[in-house]
């Protein structure tokens, strides 16, 4: 999960969708790598941030993880748009 972050900070989108289906792939759930892309944000800024959402985003859909209408997917079982 650090990847994620350094990934975001260094402004590397095409590399953090790779990490994001590894992340998948060893059981880190989309609510946690929202969290560590969400403290990217704060501390790399928006630009950085939008970019590592969208790429995540790319990545969760292609895995089959995420509605592909939904950005988040809240812990409680419903969707948040």
């Amino acid at each position: 999960m650090p990847n994620l972050a350094f990934l975001t900070a260094l402004g590397r989108p095409q590399e953090l969708s790779i990490y994001v289906q590894g992340a998948l792939t060893t059981g880190v759930s989309v609510d946690e790598i929202q969290e560590v892309l969400l403290h990217a944000t704060v501390y790399c800024g928006t630009p950085a941030g939008r970019q590592a959402f969208l790429a995540a985003h790319e990545a969760l859909n292609a895995a089959g993880a995420v509605d592909r209408r939904t950005l988040t997917r809240g812990t409680n079982g419903g969707e948040h748009q």
